[in-house]
């Protein structure tokens, strides 16, 4: 069963914001590999909940914001060698990187 990205207060989850800054000519071909490793590898890593792929509009980043169901999840991915060969593949694509996990603090809608 898929399950929705949802943002909000008070749940327990690790949430992955990665921000990768690209040469605009590479942007489309860093989404596809995120997008691919996401299809391949990560959504069948135990607690996985969601990964989102963003592209900036100057061409200049790419974002990752990913949900897993707790950090030790997360951390588990990083161990995983075939999770590992992929973002080796979209670290060599970036000019840099920052991933960070964070927790939803605060949400507002109209």
């Amino acid at each position: 069963m898929a399950v929705a990205t949802k943002i909000e207060t008070g749940r327990t989850i690790a949430t992955l914001i990665n921000v990768f800054t690209v040469r605009p000519e590479r942007q489309a071909e860093l989404v596809a590999v995120l997008s691919r490793a996401t299809e391949e590898t990560m959504k069948d890593r135990p607690g996985f909940i969601s990964a989102n792929i963003h592209a900036s509009a100057d061409g200049e980043r790419v974002v990752n914001y990913a949900q897993w169901e707790s950090e030790e999840h997360f951390r588990t991915m990083l161990g995983d060698p075939t999770a590992r060969e992929h973002m080796a593949e979209a670290a060599a694509l970036a000019e840099g990187f920052d991933p960070r996990l964070f927790a939803v603090e605060s949400v507002h809608h109209i």
